[in-house]
């Protein structure tokens, strides 16, 4: 997907959200910020926004000497989102319908602190409920069924705990399936690592891989190696997220189902649906 004007302020917000999560010293987030605006230069009319915001963050996290500014945030999302599933696989019967519609809204879940976990619950639990805008789940179970190979594309932390749930519900229904969970080589914002996917033990219902980068989703010009192995002889891939959707809608292969809310303008104006559907594509 390519960039839309309303990108390049969010990934202002974002850098700054990282500069103020990483010092509290004005000076140096004034500093911060000038070398966050000369990065915009990347910014072009043809840019794929993941794959930019991703250099820029990237370039960031180098100038101001961290590794990993969301790692508490992350540690507290999946926390809370592995209680939550706890409480609510305790009180609904989960099918793979329902495990498929939790995956999904487990990416539209704000974790952060301050957001009561009660609150999350209520929310999930309403949301399940409710139909997706755009449905290509059987189309996906179908394809599943005759599949050899699986790919799974994470996205964010917290949300791995209803991956988890998703896949095990899968590795049910398709026992001969071979699972494979793709996890960032190294930190960027709060997507999930392949260290973070093992600690949530979701080697438990396949076999975790690491793209090879820290980039928000799959660059198909810069995956090699194992993963591009993996990548190329899949039979199904499932995409979690936008950033997955941005790097890899372009590519029209008819492998992969997107599961997603369109939770910004740019995406939803891109799939052509209203801005906070919820789809499985």
């Amino acid at each position: 997907m390519r960039i839309h004007y309303e990108c390049f302020m969010c990934i202002a917000n974002q850098c700054q959200r990282i500069i103020e999560m990483t010092t509290d010293d004005l000076e140096k987030r004034k500093t911060a910020a000038v070398f966050s605006a000369k990065l915009m230069g990347k910014l072009k009319e043809d840019s794929i926004s993941g794959i930019v915001a991703s250099e820029i963050i990237s370039e960031l996290y180098k100038f101001l000497g961290i590794e990993d500014p969301f790692k508490e945030y992350k540690e507290r999302s999946n926390e809370i989102a592995k209680k939550i599933l706890e409480n609510i696989t305790k009180n609904l019967e989960i099918d793979l319908k329902t495990a498929l519609k939790l995956a999904i809204v487990g990416n539209i879940i704000d974790f952060a602190v301050g957001y009561s976990p009660e609150k999350i619950e209520r929310d999930i639990i309403h949301l399940i409920n409710e139909d997706l805008y755009v449905d290509n789940s059987e189309e996906l179970f179908k394809t599943l069924k005759n599949a050899r190979v699986l790919l799974y594309l994470t996205d964010n932390c917290g949300e791995i705990y209803f991956d988890k749930l998703f896949l095990k519900k899968i590795k049910e229904s398709f026992p001969d399936l071979e699972i494979y969970i793709a996890g960032k080589e190294q930190p960027l914002i709060n997507d999930a690592t392949v260290n973070e996917l093992r600690v949530a033990g979701l080697q438990e219902v396949g076999e975790i891989i690491s793209t090879g980068f820290g980039v928000v989703g799959v660059p198909l010009d810069r995956i090699s190696g194992r993963f591009k192995e993996i990548f190329d002889s899949a039979d199904v891939i499932i995409a979690k997220g936008q950033a997955n959707f941005e790097t890899l809608n372009e590519s029209n292969d008819r492998r992969i189902f997107y599961l997603l809310k369109a939770k910004c303008m740019p995406i939803s104006r891109e799939l052509r649906v209203p801005q906070g559907a919820m789809l499985c594509i």
